[in-house]
């Protein structure tokens, strides 16, 4: 496609590095990547890929902005209270980058309509806030071959890993399936330092542009746990479970279905 003088000036400080050049620009700029939750994770994550130069960002989400989502959710601001959490976003990224193309998705994913959007798509972030769409993004991204980042953060805790469907260790070979009810503490109620949304949803943003670019290593296979009173990192090697429900030897899962579980795991929100 080539570069214009004016995407060059751009990136030009992507451009210089070896490992990217204007071959790897070129292709961040024909890369789509879609959001699920433009919230804590989403939100730092959808900022810097446009930044960065990816052409096509689609962001899903049912929500609107509420006064307490601005204190992590740093795609929002105080004026856009009570509009669509979408469209609050769409405008902050063409705001920053006017090469970008987003596509909003004013829904919640259901497996009914997860498959059709994310197959336009090379890869997904995982910002959302329960384990529900957890489940199904995982479930579906396999069916669909696509790669993807968990992430989840809750207090002062996060968590990431990135999947290769079929090739690494999925969600589910970590996770098995939702926890009852009541088990695990939302956000609303144990609360979430600001900042560590940055944090995490900047390191999913991280291995989507390794990916894109097919440059250095992901997190495949591992677990990367992060707390931020310590400001400790540690990572978890983990093997594929060969008794998955869903990628193991005989899986049980063969097609989609909304897991009925309200109750957000490591969360965003």
């Amino acid at each position: 496609m080539g570069l214009n003088e004016q995407q060059i000036e751009r990136y030009s400080r992507q451009i210089i590095l070896e490992e990217v050049g204007g071959t790897g620009q070129e292709k961040l700029l024909c890369s789509k990547v879609l959001i699920v939750g433009a919230g804590g994770l989403g939100a730092p994550a959808g900022l810097y890929l446009a930044a960065a130069g990816v052409g096509t960002i689609g962001i899903v989400d049912s929500d609107k902005v509420d006064l307490s989502n601005l204190q992590r959710q740093i795609i929002h601001h105080t004026g856009d209270v009570g509009t669509e959490k979408v469209d609050s976003a769409k405008a902050k990224i063409q705001a920053i980058n006017p090469d970008v193309t987003v596509q909003t998705y004013q829904s919640r994913l259901t497996a009914e309509n997860i498959s059709e959007i994310i197959r336009q798509y090379d890869f997904v972030i995982d910002g959302t806030d329960n384990f529900a769409s957890k489940f199904l993004i995982n479930d579906a991204c396999y069916f669909e071959k696509k790669a993807f980042s968990h992430a989840g953060i809750l207090r002062f805790d996060g968590q990431l890993i990135t999947v290769l469907p079929g090739e690494t260790t999925c969600y589910r070979c970590i996770f098995r399936s939702p926890p009852p009810a009541g088990v695990v503490p939302s956000c609303s109620e144990a609360g979430v330092l600001g900042v560590l949304a940055g944090v995490i949803g900047l390191l999913q943003a991280t291995e989507a542009m390794k990916y894109l670019l097919g440059i250095g290593e992901l997190l495949t296979n591992t677990l990367l746990v992060y707390n931020a009173l310590e400001m400790e990192f540690y990572k978890a090697k983990l093997d594929r479970n060969p008794d998955c429900p869903l990628c193991g030897s005989s899986p049980t899962i063969t097609e989609l279905k909304d897991e009925q579980q309200p109750v957000c795991d490591l969360k965003e929100d």
